[in-house]
């Protein structure tokens, strides 16, 4: 009994994992990115969710706290506070910069939280 074999060579089989490989190692550089900025805005939405217990200046300063643990640029502890009678709105912009072996770029991030009134 002969059992025919495909004469298929591995070479593709390699070349699509290290394909894989290159997309997964360099994605992780920006999805840092995205993750720390998701991260910093479910602060701000925890510290709007208990605003009416909080001064502004107690949100900036556990915001900023919050910034320095992800190691966020020095521009991301520029937090403004805005209150109104039924509302309130924090929000921060910052750019991180990301470098890839043929490509750097500036990512431009505003992360922001607020009341619905």
């Amino acid at each position: 009994m002969v059992i025919s074999r495909r004469g298929a060579s591995s070479l593709g089989c390699l070349l699509t994992l290290a394909i894989v490989v290159a997309i997964g190692y360099f994605g992780v550089n920006i999805g840092g990115v995205y993750w720390r900025e998701y991260q910093f805005q479910d602060a701000m939405r925890q510290q709007v969710r208990f605003s009416s217990q909080a001064t502004n200046d107690a949100i900036i300063a556990d915001l900023r706290a919050m910034a320095d643990t992800l190691d966020l640029p020095d521009e991301a502890r520029k937090i403004t506070v805005h209150r109104s009678q039924k509302a309130i709105t924090v929000e921060a912009r910052y750019d991180e910069h990301v470098e890839l072996p043929f490509l750097k770029r500036d990512i431009h991030l505003h992360p922001h939280a607020a009341s619905t009134p």
